[in-house]
């Protein structure tokens, strides 16, 4: 099965930014082991598959090397941009099926915004048990860690200051505990989120970091998914002056990447969050895809 694809790094301006993606154009067929193959082939964290859809303008399946999820920001964006550049889409507003319900879309360029569905706020975890899955301690973490969603859920943990954030390490052993605790032995993307209100530049109001855990690489580049749970939780609890955010992610490993955040809605009833960012085509060419692995 041959497809084309596109190779983008989401929520940067330039090559070897942001966090990357490969963009499987109409291999949103493709059996889910194969999908999952592919991730692992590429080294990647997530791709996506796109294809027809009956309720959208474009369906998305995002699938990270172990699993498919029902939806991801820096996906979103690579998707958008990659269809944009073949000329598959035009410029104006675009609606994407996911597993998450269908996302809307704004494209200009090689700029995208989405706007990602209202958050569900989920219970709050004992700071010391988020704490030892970065290898840090309790006192390190300034608000009550919480699970929210904004289409995929996460464990929002502020930090005290980027000194906290640079020293986190993954404790695989603490994750699995985190994660019992929470009644997701497989997690299902519920890491804990790491943020800190400083940002990494001077341009920058949050500087944020995802650990992950095998058979993911090591670290998140930039995580839009989880950038528009954040910035909901920054401002329902009061963290943020102001619905509007400049989110920084991946500076610490050598690909840094930015997102411009607006929540909207007030703080007691959010109706959703818009994350727009960047995105730029490295690779682009054909993938021989087997019919099972």
């Amino acid at each position: 099965m041959k497809f084309d694809f596109d190779w983008v790094d989401a929520f940067s301006d330039r090559a070897f930014g942001g966090n990357g993606c490969a963009v499987v154009h109409g291999g949103a067929g493709v059996p889910e082991d194969v999908c999952m193959a592919y991730v692992r082939e590429t080294s990647l964290v997530e791709c996506t598959f796109t294809g027809p859809s009956d309720s959208a303008d474009l369906r998305v399946r995002y699938f990270l090397a172990s699993r498919e999820i029902p939806f991801a920001g820096h996906p979103t964006v690579a998707t958008a941009v990659a269809a944009r550049a073949r000329g598959l889409i035009e410029d104006g507003p675009l609606t994407l099926e996911t597993g998450a319900g269908i996302i809307q879309v704004e494209v200009s360029g090689t700029t995208v915004k989405m706007t990602q569905i209202a958050p569900v706020f989920g219970p709050t975890v004992p700071a010391d048990i988020v704490a030892a899955v970065g290898s840090i301690t309790a006192s390190d973490i300034v608000a009550p860690p919480q699970v929210v969603s904004t289409g995929l859920p996460f464990c929002i943990t502020v930090l005290k200051d980027r000194a906290a954030l640079e020293r986190l390490r993954l404790d695989v052993e603490a994750l699995a505990a985190f994660g019992a605790h929470l009644a997701q032995p497989d997690l299902n993307m519920l890491e804990p989120f790491w943020v800190t209100l400083d940002g990494a530049t001077a341009a920058g109001d949050t500087y944020s970091r995802l650990l992950l855990a095998p058979p993911s690489p090591a670290e998140d580049a930039f995580t839009g998914s989880a950038t528009g749970a954040m910035a909901a939780y920054l401002w329902r609890h009061g963290l943020i002056d102001t619905p509007e955010v400049v989110a920084e992610q991946g500076h610490g490993m050598g690909r840094p990447g930015q997102a411009q955040v607006r929540v909207l809605g007030p703080r007691d009833a959010i109706t959703g969050v818009e994350v727009s960012g960047q995105g730029v085509i490295v690779m682009s060419g054909t993938v021989d895809l087997p019919d099972a692995v």
